[in-house]
């Protein structure tokens, strides 16, 4: 059963069992990233973190795209005459490019159509991806005279130097078939199914003891940025938590 639950106008939040569904609703802009959008997502996945009735997310946008990266149309006042919002925005979108793989519930992103730039970012950023057979997904800054600074560590992360660099430098978007390829995304799906298939996932997670996925989660993460014999050590020492999570 999905039950709203209240939210900004243009983030909207609704539970389906212990799996909240969070949807950037500015569909008129393909659901770009200005301050408040940017603020009220990385506030919300905060929150649903917290809540105990919370066991997966999963971040989707509405209409024919996913997000299509940051509102250009604050740009106006985000100058170096400006310092204080260039500098509360810079700290909001890396923030929340990271935020997704910090929670300690798992989150997967339900993509369909454009996943540009900021966009792009989010759609990988989660621990799992969903994408439509129509996405398109890629870096395009640069033709606007911008750089992808604050999406450029996890674009590298995820991919090799050459590949991420081309998609940086010369705004060449995927296809779904191209990102499954290159390891960006888990499944591809019709369109219409992204959502059905991100739930899908979300389930499974939700029905997993919490404290036991949280920590899974919590090592997988750590793991990626130790050396072998600290990554051992981290692993010995949940081994031995993990044995208070079994009922």
């Amino acid at each position: 059963m999905t039950t709203t639950v209240p939210a900004t106008g243009i983030l909207l939040s609704e539970d389906d069992g212990s799996v909240r569904v969070l949807t950037m609703n500015r569909p008129d802009k393909l659901n770009a990233l200005d301050t408040t959008l940017t603020r009220a997502l990385r506030d919300a996945l905060d929150e649903a973190d917290r809540d105990p009735t919370v066991r997966a997310v999963i971040l989707t946008g509405a209409g024919r795209g996913f997000c299509s990266g940051a509102d250009l149309g604050e740009f106006a006042t985000l100058t170096p005459g400006n310092p204080g919002p260039v500098l509360e925005r810079a700290a909001l979108t890396s923030s929340l490019q990271t935020r997704m793989q910090e929670l300690s519930v798992p989150v997967v992103t339900a993509v369909r159509g454009v996943a540009v730039g900021g966009g792009a970012g989010l759609a990988i950023g989660a621990d799992m991806t969903v994408v439509g057979e129509d996405l398109r997904f890629g870096y395009p800054e640069l033709r606007h005279s911008i750089v992808p600074a604050l999406v450029m560590t996890g674009l590298v992360r995820h991919l090799g130097r050459k590949l991420a660099f081309e998609l940086i430098s010369t705004g060449r978007l995927l296809t779904a078939t191209e990102a499954a390829e290159h390891g960006l995304v888990n499944r591809v799906v019709a369109p219409d199914e992204v959502r059905a298939a991100a739930l899908e996932i979300a389930e499974r997670w939700a029905a997993v003891e919490p404290r036991a996925i949280a920590a899974a989660k919590d090592l997988f993460y750590r793991v990626a940025d130790l050396p072998t014999g600290a990554a051992m050590r981290a692993g010995q020492d949940v081994n031995a938590l993990m044995r208070g999570f079994r009922k």
